[in-house]
């Protein structure tokens, strides 16, 4: 019950759901003529979702957002790494049955993490741990397999969430020796998956992928489009969900000291 709830608040607070219910409740109150401060209230709800809406389809937003988001470099590819496993995380858009493909086959942002997980892992040789849904880890497995020639070696697929990512992958690892890991997931996911990962007793090097390019400046980097809008949501998605994690971490601590 718990991850539908957070799945239907994510889907209600974040664009462009966000700012359209804002931009129909003033819709509303105004169709219902109402009056003196009632009125002022239903531009300003009106206004305010139409205006979100548009900064935040807009590239010059979208990249700010990102920044704010993004707090780990890459990974340098000629630097030795101190790791024993490599740990793909799970995303959206996992195509759990591609015709095309005659079976399961990774899809957009969980792609970019299969395919970079699978370059570091034919670079360092280490093992491969994939963390998702039973869908999203079989459609890794294939991916991995069939296109990149990398067999995966822990398969985690009960978690639904970046908490349980990270505590039943240090579940899996622990009996075989190893704390410290590559963390393979979005650039905007890994500060927030990093730390779930290091609560739940792990070492981590981050190890983010970039799926977001960065646009040139002029006139079209504040027109609107579905792409800016898409990353605006997942940009502010990490932002809002590292504030949640670090109050449930502080309360968490003060719950034990007390």
């Amino acid at each position: 019950m718990l991850i539908v709830i957070k799945s239907l608040l994510r889907t209600l607070i974040l664009p462009p759901a966000g700012p359209l219910i804002l931009a129909v409740a003033g819709t509303l109150l105004l169709a219902w003529r109402a009056g003196g401060a009632l009125r002022r209230a239903a531009w300003t709800a009106l206004v305010a979702g139409l205006s979100l809406l548009w900064l935040l389809s807009t590239p010059a937003v979208a990249e700010a957002l990102s920044r704010i988001a993004v707090r780990y470099p890459a990974l340098d590819p000629g630097r030795p790494v101190q790791a024993q496993a490599i740990v793909i995380l799970g995303g959206l858009e996992a195509f759990s049955n591609a015709p095309e493909y005659g079976g399961p086959a990774a899809g957009l942002d969980l792609l970019a993490r299969v395919h970079y997980g699978a370059f570091l892992a034919r670079r360092t040789a280490l093992p491969v741990l994939v963390s998702g849904t039973p869908e999203e880890t079989q459609a890794m497995r294939a991916t991995l397999a069939r296109d990149f020639g990398v067999e995966v070696r822990w398969v985690e697929d009960h978690s639904r969430d970046t908490f349980e990512n990270a505590q039943l992958s240090a579940r899996l690892l622990r009996p075989d020796g190893v704390r410290r890991i590559l963390l393979v997931t979005s650039a905007e996911h890994e500060w927030r998956a990093a730390h779930e990962f290091a609560a739940a007793g792990l070492l981590v090097e981050p190890a983010p992928v970039t799926a977001w390019p960065q646009r040139g400046r002029g006139l079209m980097h504040y027109v609107p489009g579905s792409h800016a809008l898409l990353q605006s949501g997942s940009a502010l998605y990490e932002i809002l969900g590292d504030w949640v994690r670090r109050f449930f971490a502080a309360t968490h601590l003060r719950v034990q000291a007390s």
